[in-house]
């Protein structure tokens, strides 16, 4: 298979590197918005391109590994892209991915091209137990707990906050909340009982500490509806102690069966990731190798990890899955 990456920022290099872990696959290129001489690839002999050269290489690449963000940039971009190649992105914001499911959808279906959107964790594999739990405990309720882990776009958040230099934000799962879904009761959580906000900013000098603290709690849809701490600490101990970005969480289905509901199960699926980027790189790339069977097979147009079968997602054949993993 041949993987194309646009985008070698963090999401970028963490599809490089797991390529290097998947012997059916080989980088045949990167395309970015810089000077493509700034970049610097850790595969020897890897090409990079202008993103303004990539209609070029139509024919060439398998699939088109998109790791731009999902504010600005996958709304355009995998649309666009699914004209020339089967396509692949991690577009994340929630509310928003039936819509870009149908521009995605219309444009590869007219190019005879697959599209697999919103691929990674959550979405992606949160979301596949999500659908089994509910499909197997029909009577019953999800919980999904996200972190301890850095979430990238809270952290935004802050740095744009007046008088703040940098900054980092964990979000934290509260024991408590954790506890009372694992006992299997079912409890009606709040926003700001399941979860707490954790804030290390490097204020400017002379800023105003209490203003910065009280504009990062009071930030709607962001920090006013959780417990958040915030702690001032030096850009050397942001950088020495808050480098990585590990991120995880669970999942739970809850639920009864028994003619008179009298048994309790508790469904849990969880992760812990060291680098949240290379993890999702990695999913990405099992799909990946799931849509370009899926090309080969003649289909076209958009689908999301609901639509695909697991055995597309392994290297190994039928016979292998059925004798080993089965």
């Amino acid at each position: 298979m041949k993987i194309g990456i646009l985008g070698y920022g963090n999401l970028g290099r963490g599809v490089e590197s797991a390529i290097r872990q998947n012997d059916d696959m080989q980088l045949t290129c990167i395309f970015t918005r810089r000077e493509p001489s700034s970049i610097r690839p850790a595969t020897e002999g890897v090409a990079v391109y202008s993103a303004d050269e990539i209609e070029k290489l139509q024919g060439v690449i398998d699939v088109l590994v998109l790791c731009g963000g999902s504010a600005t940039d996958l709304p355009s971009q995998t649309p666009e892209y699914a004209k020339y190649f089967n396509v692949i992105d991690s577009f994340d914001t929630h509310a928003r991915i039936p819509e870009h499911f149908a521009a995605v959808d219309k444009v590869a279906k007219e190019n005879g091209h697959v599209a697999l959107i919103s691929c990674g964790w959550d979405p992606g594999m949160f979301s596949l137990l999500r659908l089994y739990g509910a499909a197997v405990l029909p009577e019953g309720k999800d919980y999904t707990f996200w972190g301890k882990g850095v979430s990238q776009g809270h952290s935004d958040a802050i740095r744009r906050v007046k008088g703040v230099k940098n900054g980092k934000q964990y979000t934290i799962p509260v024991e408590e909340a954790l506890r009372e879904v694992r006992s299997g009761s079912n409890p009606i959580l709040t926003t700001r009982q399941k979860h707490t906000r954790e804030c290390f900013v490097v204020a400017e000098e002379g800023a105003d500490l209490l203003q910065i603290e009280k504009d990062i709690k009071s930030m709607p849809n962001y920090f006013d509806e959780y417990d958040t701490t915030v702690h001032f600490i030096s850009e050397e101990e942001l950088k020495e102690k808050h480098a990585e970005i590990p991120h995880g969480g669970f999942v739970f289905r809850t639920g009864v069966t028994g003619l008179e509901k009298e048994h309790k199960h508790v469904i849990e699926y969880s992760l812990k990731l060291d680098s949240n980027p290379e993890f999702t790189a990695s999913v990405i790339l099992a799909y990946a190798r799931a849509i370009n069977r899926l090309s080969k097979e003649g289909v076209s147009g958009c689908k999301t990890v609901f639509d695909i079968a697991p055995a597309y997602l392994s290297p190994l054949s039928g016979d292998e899955l059925r004798a080993h993993m089965l």
